[in-house]
């Protein structure tokens, strides 16, 4: 008797398991196995990179109209955005000028007239017709008597077989060839046939975080009821990526096979307490936190991958000589790179006497060291009697060989590329790695390019920095700038005067483009840190170089006559950089005019005041790092960014930077400011996989998304437990080269 009752549920057992598994399979099939996707939709949809019903059903809203909160003409406020429904009363197509067209459409909703113009849309004159009940959602004006939308959002309303005459419409991003009416039509079918597709959450984790399933996520995200449901299922999915981003940068460092296996450092030997104290200061609590987290990472039995994050000024590298000294004392040796031959030798400048106190050999190699002296230091470094060697991509020669490297400091990381970084760790037997940057990046966005990392901050600046304000000037007003650079000099201070670029092209625009809206316009201040490169990259075209120059002797001649002006671009040799440099750091040279080359390593306290040209066109990151060489001594520094632009983004941008003093605050205020798919863009590993993430508002979801993935990494560094399976299938199709496990 019992056995006969379990037959049925047996059965019902696997239909279910049958059915779940054709929705899964489904899920990552073609998307023309999609009901009522024709070739000619497939090709339109393919022109949108949607090959897959996974792409399809990931083609996610761009924004929502909320029918339940629908104005009338009548009630609607003007200068506000709304949503007013009403039928067609006209349509008519103009042609006001050549090659310019605008359809406007009449529309009365029982209450009033409005009136919508919407320009290079002639396909409306066909689509719509009298009497056709329409939505459309924009923001309402008043002119010519009329109250009017210009280029709204319009949404056909009550037509037959539509599915989106719900209290919320979802928007989706169409195309001239894929109407939104018809992709919502496509992703309804798509949800039907992966009805039951399995969710690769773990079950402790959906009931922790009061997380919707997959398959109700992805109905909700494109077809809620309520704006909750909406925001729910966003939430339930942002979290489902950044886990499966963390999961594939923390799976990586294991498939490396190095990271079961390390040495040790010893992080209490003799070196290390020399060099405590000769610090001819004391470290401040956010350093001496720093150092610790570097120590505890060296002191552990497997490599490190550490990164220090920290502000202009905050003192970075007084950190690293911390990690100097702890592979001195276990024996070993040390390589730093940095990206520019200046700041190689700022860093031999400022920690070789420190070393030197603690009975630390060191040396500098770069590009303009001569061949005696590279034999020679290479020679000691294969026997091991030189234990520091500070450098450039002059590291990353072959020949360039230690006998036994436990340390690899990168000073500036995101300005080397990957092989690079590579090529430097290489050179190292399970070599612990200390990365530092400049470049603020708030904790959100650190975790999710860089989550297989351990991170530290430095946020406050030593006590005795003096400070630095920033001003900002009309192109119109620079000679009031200029004023205030001569009183400094006549003071007995210096200048630095930073040159446009040039050369530079805004991203996505064309050669002689105006960058006059740096939201749009500057890869140096894009969150993505892939290449900005080596040294020299910054000054990207010779017109950069001779501008720099041809300004040099414009200030010479007309405006600082009185003092003597250098010039410092990347085209310069090295012996003439380094010439540069020596000379306005003792003085002979008043007023330096430079490039971006100066953007870090530059430590000249006398130096007062910069005053940056066309400042619109760098970016609000970049621009912190360059304000950051004044105001490094007693004297505040005075920083005077000179536009000509009138884009009110611009502006709006550039006076952040009169406000805000604080790299990582000025970093979430930038990213607040941008479209979501601009903060990660899709250079960075993964980015591309992360559609739905905004770093300013996810900062909690990130957060625990990648304490989740380190915990789930640390007990099954494989995924190879059942209740993972699901998750290490998700993470091998996301990042294709992850597929070889599985």
């Amino acid at each position: 008797m019992n056995a006969d009752r379990t037959k049925p549920n047996g059965k019902a057992v696997r239909s279910a398991n049958s059915d779940r598994l054709a929705a899964t399979l489904a899920f990552d099939g073609s998307v023309a196995q999609v009901r009522a996707v024709s070739s000619g939709r497939a090709t339109a949809l393919a022109n949108m990179k949607i090959r897959t019903v996974r792409d399809l059903l990931t083609h996610f809203p761009r924004r929502y109209i909320d029918m339940s909160h629908v104005e009338t003409v009548l009630s609607a406020s003007i200068g506000e955005t709304c949503t007013i429904v009403g039928e067609v009363l006209n349509v008519e197509l103009k042609r006001p000028r050549p090659r310019l067209s605008l359809t406007e459409i009449t529309l009365h909703d029982g209450t009033c007239t409005l009136m919508v113009t919407c320009f290079r849309q002639d396909w409306l004159k066909d689509r719509l017709h009298l009497g056709d009940r329409i939505a459309v959602s924009g923001k309402l004006e008043f002119n010519y008597g009329f109250k009017r939308m210009t280029n709204p959002f319009i949404e056909p309303m009550a037509q037959p077989g539509d599915t989106g005459t719900g209290l919320i419409i979802a928007v989706h991003p169409a195309s001239e060839k894929m109407s939104t009416a018809w992709m919502r039509r496509l992703i309804r079918n798509a949800l039907d046939l992966c009805w039951g597709i399995e969710d690769p959450l773990p079950l402790d984790l959906r009931v922790r975080y009061r997380l919707q399933s997959r398959q109700a996520a992805l109905h909700c995200i494109h077809f809620p009821s309520t704006m909750d449901e909406a925001l729910a299922a966003r939430r339930r999915l942002t979290y489902e990526e950044v886990l499966l981003l963390e999961l594939h940068l923390m799976r990586r460092r294991v498939a490396s096979g190095s990271v079961q296996h390390g040495r040790a450092h010893r992080v209490d030997g003799p070196c290390l307490l020399a060099l405590e104290e000769a610090l001819p200061f004391q470290l401040t609590e956010e350093q001496d936190a720093a150092r610790a987290d570097l120590l505890k990472t060296l002191a552990a039995d497997k490599p490190g991958n550490h990164l220090l994050l920290g502000d202009v000024g905050t003192g970075k590298t007084v950190i690293a000589a911390f990690g100097l000294a702890a592979a001195a004392d276990s024996g070993t040796q040390a390589l730093m790179m940095a990206p520019t031959e200046v700041l190689a030798l700022q860093h031999a400048e400022s920690l070789g006497p420190l070393l030197d106190r603690a009975h630390i050999s060191w040396d500098v190699l770069t590009g303009s060291t001569s061949d005696a002296d590279r034999c020679a230091m290479l020679e000691k470094l294969a026997s091991g009697s030189l234990t520091v060697l500070f450098g450039t991509h002059a590291l990353l020669e072959h020949d360039v060989r230690p006998r036994d490297c436990s340390l690899v400091v990168i000073d500036e990381q995101q300005r080397f590329g990957v092989d690079q970084r590579a090529a430097l760790i290489a050179k190292g037997h399970e070599a612990d790695v200390f990365s530092m940057t400049a470049t603020p990046i708030p904790r959100s966005l650190a975790l999710a390019l860089y989550g297989d990392m351990t991170l530290s901050y430095l946020r406050t600046r030593p006590r005795n920095r003096a400070g630095i304000e920033t001003r900002l000037f009309a192109r119109t007003q620079k000679g009031a700038a200029y004023e205030m650079a001569r009183d400094e000099l006549d003071a007995g201070h210096q200048v630095y005067v930073v040159c446009p670029l040039v050369g530079r092209v805004p991203a996505g625009g064309k050669e002689g483009d105006s960058a006059q809206d740096p939201g749009t316009s500057s890869s140096d201040d894009s969150y993505a840190y892939s290449s900005i490169a080596i040294e020299g990259e910054a000054d990207m075209h010779d017109d950069n170089a001779r501008a720099a120059v041809q300004q040099a002797k414009f200030l010479q001649d007309k405006i600082f006559c009185g003092y003597q002006v250098g010039v410092l671009h990347g085209r310069m040799g090295s012996a003439d950089k380094q010439a540069a440099m020596d000379a306005f750091r003792s003085g002979e040279t008043q007023v330096l005019v430079a490039t971006t080359v100066i953007e870090v390593g530059v430590d000249v306290p006398n130096a007062t005041v910069m005053i940056i040209e066309d400042a619109d066109c760098f970016g609000l990151a970049q621009l912190h790092q360059l304000r950051g060489r004044v105001g490094r001594g007693d004297c505040p520094g005075l920083v005077c960014l000179v536009s000509g632009s009138k884009a009110p983004l611009a502006l709006e941008r550039l006076s952040a930077m009169e406000s805000i003093d604080d790299g990582f605050r000025l970093a979430e205020y930038d990213l607040s400011l941008r479209r979501e798919g601009d903060i990660l863009g899709n250079r960075q590993h993964g980015a591309s996989v992360l559609k739905l993430v905004n770093v300013v508002r996810d900062a909690a979801i990130i957060e625990a998304a990648h304490d989740d993935a380190r915990a789930i990494i640390d007990s099954d560094p494989d995924l190879s437990l059942p209740e993972h399976q699901a998750l290490r299938h998700e993470v091998s199709r996301a990042f294709p080269s992850q597929r070889k496990d599985g």
